[in-house]
């Protein structure tokens, strides 16, 4: 039986962001299943990488109940982080580089001494070095931002851009910081890091497991992103949008109008 056409699938989602053109979803027609469909992320993150684009990160999905309702799955999942992904605290996007972008508050963690495959995280400041507030702007390429489980994988779990806050010392406790996200200096979502898998800290554990089952070792230096503490708020032209997280500070982007 032949699989799917992973480099074929790959190259259509690379065009599509490229393009900011939205497709039809491809994982019904294409037989792609969740393995297949992290083989075309790989691959998706290889069309990258041939552009001279450099691996700094890896970010995960649906995290929340708010986020798996937002899109109708209900796994978490990982994705994968470039140089070209990131934007400066307080930096600018081109809202029109976008098919259909949207904002969302994280925390990020900057990664130190890591254990080795198939090992739990132990004493978690020594796995992570800092954390931050957070946005990641995701995009998915599919019509309507609607898609299945092996859809979003191989999109890269819709990853688009991200912008990292002041870093800081790990605090003594991560599990149910308030969080805001604003836009235009009103509150738009209001949400707790508890959403993350109850404590972002488990994030990463899941992240190390998920992502060793296809051969990928997270690395010392490397931004992860915890995942999402409420669902995502559409970003809109000329639009200013601050990500606050108890504790740990601000990270702002703005939208070009």
């Amino acid at each position: 039986m032949i699989g799917p056409d992973v480099a074929g699938i790959a190259e259509k989602l690379g065009a599509a962001a490229d393009t900011a053109t939205a497709i039809g979803q491809l994982a019904a027609e294409t037989g792609l299943d969740v393995d297949a469909a992290y083989a075309v992320q790989t691959a998706l993150l290889q069309r990258r990488l041939d552009r001279g684009e450099r691996l700094v990160g890896l970010k995960m999905g649906l995290t929340s109940r708010a986020k798996m309702a937002q899109v109708g799955v209900d796994e978490v999942i990982w994705g994968r982080l470039t140089d070209a992904m990131r934007v400066p605290d307080g930096g600018a996007v081109d809202v029109g580089a976008y098919i259909h972008p949207r904002v969302e508050p994280e925390v990020a963690f900057l990664l130190d001494r890591l254990p080795g495959p198939g090992e739990p995280v132990g004493d978690f400041t020594d796995a992570v070095r800092a954390v931050a507030p957070a946005i990641e702007l995701i995009d998915s390429r599919y019509a309507n931002f609607t898609f299945s489980l092996p859809d979003v994988i191989a999109d890269n779990t819709s990853a688009a851009a991200f912008v990292i806050g002041p870093w800081s010392p790990v605090p003594d406790g991560l599990d149910n910081l308030g969080v805001l996200l604003e836009i235009d200096g009103r509150v738009a979502q209001v949400g707790s890091t508890a959403a993350i898998l109850g404590d972002p800290r488990r994030a990463l554990d899941e992240g190390i497991r998920l992502a060793g089952r296809h051969g990928v070792r997270l690395r010392e230096g490397w931004v992860f992103l915890a995942g999402a503490a409420t669902a995502a708020v559409p970003l809109r032209p000329g639009a200013h949008v601050r990500a606050v997280v108890e504790k740990l500070g601000a990270a702002s982007l703005r939208a070009a109008s």
